[in-house]
């Protein structure tokens, strides 16, 4: 009885004490082709739109915590379009993007909140034209098919905080300075390694 009581007590000790399993938190990728990095701003007092045509998304969320860990975002800044040559020539000059120096801008955060069950923000750091800001950017996030899930926001930035102006530029006369940033993103489960 002594035996079968002791053999009973290491069972309930080595069980209470082992780890308990836990899925990894998932890492996710772009699908670039269901996915778009837009912007609006006012140029002479129009509103205008333009688009981001490269870029990629890193996101890791960890499921069973319903809590993202990881956001990291680069645009490469010579894809902008606005459907206008002469403006994106413009746009990727010296005086504004500065792609040449400068051709990439880079988002990345690792502390967020949850509002509710999809609702998210992201605490991180921006950095175009080499100036780092700290940017904080509401956001959603759903699942979509299995394995995969889609992500949305807004976020309104000042260009003229991060450099995007200089020389003439710098007046906000003829373009303004705020710009509303919008991103709907497809992101697929990158096969666990």
């Amino acid at each position: 009885m002594r035996t079968a009581f002791c053999a009973l007590a290491l069972l309930v000790a080595t069980t209470t004490l082992a780890p308990i399993a836990r899925a990894a938190p998932a890492t996710y990728r772009l699908d670039p082709a269901k996915s778009t990095l837009s912007f609006g701003f006012t140029q002479a007092g129009a509103r205008n739109k333009g688009r981001f045509d490269k870029f990629d998304v890193n996101w890791v969320f960890d499921a069973a915590q319903s809590q993202p860990t990881r956001l990291d975002v680069a645009v490469q800044v010579g894809s902008i379009d606005t459907g206008d040559k002469d403006r994106d020539s413009t746009l990727r000059g010296t005086d504004l993007f500065n792609v040449a120096k400068f051709p990439q801008a880079h988002f990345s955060a690792t502390a967020f909140r949850r509002t509710d069950a999809t609702h998210y923000e992201a605490a991180g750091k921006l950095t175009i034209r080499d100036v780092t800001r700290d940017l904080r950017v509401p956001f959603t996030f759903s699942a979509a098919e299995a394995g995969a899930g889609n992500m949305t926001g807004q976020v309104l930035i000042k260009r003229l905080e991060f450099g995007v102006g200089q020389g003439e530029w710098k007046s906000t006369e003829w373009v303004g300075d705020e710009v509303a940033v919008s991103f709907a993103l497809h992101l697929i489960a990158a096969p666990a390694r």
